[in-house]
């Protein structure tokens, strides 16, 4: 299967994030809208919705996309992008949790201090409240939103983008590192409360520094030096596809997806569980754990 196959057609998605031009929510969106869908995109930002949105009905078609402008962090900004979505688009089947932010991206960061390290006792309060706003709670409002929704339908797809498990506790990485590490965790429990409804929760993840807004490439490092965005796309459209349905609370490198082997396979290269549980029970109780 390629991001180009219509694997998806009939299908319809929200994208938060979506809009930036070099963000992995573009490249997402254009995956999807290749595979056939129509796709709500989400951001705050009108100009670069209304840039992003052009290029994806160049690609798909006038009713392509549903260009919202939405505050992830906001409860009722998400309920209000979840009704329009299903009003005006005829349904919902695919969530994919991408909007994220870190301290430079959020405007937390003096331009003269970019790229340098921040240690916690350091951080601006608001900085912090404001990054596990966008990077934790707005998966959560997000997926709360339209859960009731896919489980009475019985089918749907959401599609969450961490990071790597070093960036979660890299020296210096608060508060970006600690977001992702809980919306990792959140993944993990939403895939076990999901068993059995027919909707499933994953984890998707580029596999390292990846050529975004959010990224400050090290000096005398190129851009084309990063992963390139366009590497979530064939995966995401995997996971929101039909085909998927068994795979559930998992995590999948996007980078080493690899369309040269049988599916099997290039699953066992790309894929593990969300949050490591593999690591094993860490409770002093195990039996407490149990009985939850």
């Amino acid at each position: 299967m390629t991001s180009t196959s219509r694997a998806l057609e009939g299908k319809i998605a929200i994208v938060t994030g979506a809009a930036s031009p070099i963000g992995m929510g573009r490249s997402i969106t254009t995956g999807l809208v290749r595979a056939g869908a129509r796709v709500a995109m989400l951001d705050i930002n009108e100009d670069w919705l209304d840039e992003t949105a052009s290029v994806m009905q160049e690609i798909g078609g006038d009713d392509a996309v549903l260009p919202i402008v939405a505050d992830v962090t906001s409860p009722d900004s998400v309920g209000q992008a979840v009704e329009r979505t299903v009003n005006e688009m005829g349904g919902l089947h695919i969530l994919v949790n991408n909007a994220g932010i870190n301290l430079r991206s959020g405007g937390f960061t003096n331009p003269g201090e970019a790229g340098r390290r921040t240690d916690f006792w350091t951080i601006d309060p608001s900085g912090w409240l404001r990054v596990i706003a966008v990077n934790l709670s707005g998966p959560f409002l997000m997926s709360h939103a339209v859960a009731p929704y896919m489980i009475e339908q019985g089918f749907g797809r959401i599609i969450s983008v961490t990071t790597s498990m070093d960036t979660m506790w890299r020296k210096g990485g608060a508060p970006y590192g600690p977001s992702k590490a809980g919306h990792e965790a959140l993944v993990a429990i939403m895939a076990q409360d999901l068993e059995g409804t027919g909707v499933t929760a994953n984890v998707l993840t580029p596999g390292g520094a990846t050529a975004t807004n959010m990224v400050i490439p090290p000096g005398g490092t190129s851009a084309r030096t990063l992963i390139q965005p366009e590497v979530m796309q064939a995966p995401a459209v995997w996971i929101a596809s039909d085909e998927a349905g068994d795979w559930n609370g998992r995590r999948i490198i996007a980078y080493y997806w690899d369309e040269s082997l049988p599916l099997e396979e290039r699953l066992e290269k790309c894929g593990a569980p969300a949050a490591w549980p593999q690591l094993g029970l860490q409770a002093v109780h195990p039996d407490w754990y149990n009985q939850g």
